[in-house]
C-alpha cells in the first residue's frame, strides 16, 4: 500500500467534522467567507449584487467554482426573480473566464439540494461549475481513489479573476 502524503487534507476533515457536530460549528461557510472582505484570501473571485462567485478550497477538479446568493437560503423556490437572474449570469461569466484562462473541452453544473441529495451546506444553496477536459482521467481515480488537482489554488484564483472583473 502506497501513502500520499497531503497535509493540507486535514482543513477539510476538521470542517467537516464541524458541519456534521453543528454544536461546535460556528456557522454557514459561504455566510462566513461573503462577509469577510479579504476576497483573494477568502477565494472569492467576483462580487455581484445579490451573489458571488467563489472558488472551492476541496476542488472535484481544477477550477472547480461555486456560484451562491448572499442570502442564507436552502431552497430553491425562494430564490427571488433578480436573485436568481444574477446567480445564472454569474455561471454564465464564469464559464467564459474558465474557458479564457483554461480552454476546458466541457462542464459539469449543478446543485445538491437537501441533505440526502449531497448537499454539504444544506441550508445556503449554490451551484456546483467544475471544467472538464477530454482525457482528464487518470489512473490515480481508478487505482488509488484519488483525484490530483495539478495547479494550486492560488495559481489558479489570479488567472481566473483577471477574466472575471
Amino acid at each position: 500500500m502506497k501513502n500520499l502524503w497531503a497535509p493540507w487534507r486535514i482543513k477539510y476533515i476538521e470542517e467537516s467534522y464541524l458541519v456534521k457536530n453543528k454544536s461546535k460549528h460556528t456557522g454557514c461557510f459561504l455566510c462566513v467567507k461573503k462577509s469577510k472582505t479579504a476576497d483573494e484570501k477568502n477565494l472569492i473571485l467576483k462580487r455581484g449584487r445579490y451573489g458571488f462567485v467563489i472558488m472551492n478550497h476541496y476542488p472535484y477538479n481544477a477550477g472547480h467554482l461555486m456560484i451562491a446568493p448572499y442570502r442564507h437560503i436552502g431552497d430553491l423556490e425562494k430564490i427571488r426573480p433578480a436573485e436568481a437572474s444574477e446567480l445564472f449570469l454569474l455561471v454564465q461569466q464564469s464559464i467564459v473566464a474558465l474557458k479564457k484562462a483554461y480552454h476546458p473541452d466541457a462542464f459539469n453544473i449543478g446543485m445538491n439540494l437537501g441533505i440526502v441529495a449531497g448537499a454539504g451546506v444544506p441550508g445556503h444553496l449554490h451551484i456546483h461549475l467544475i471544467p472538464r477536459w477530454s482525457g482528464d482521467t487518470n489512473f490515480m481515480p481508478i487505482v488509488a481513489e484519488t483525484k490530483v488537482i495539478n495547479e494550486e489554488l492560488k495559481v489558479m484564483y489570479h488567472k481566473l479573476k483577471k477574466h472575471l472583473r
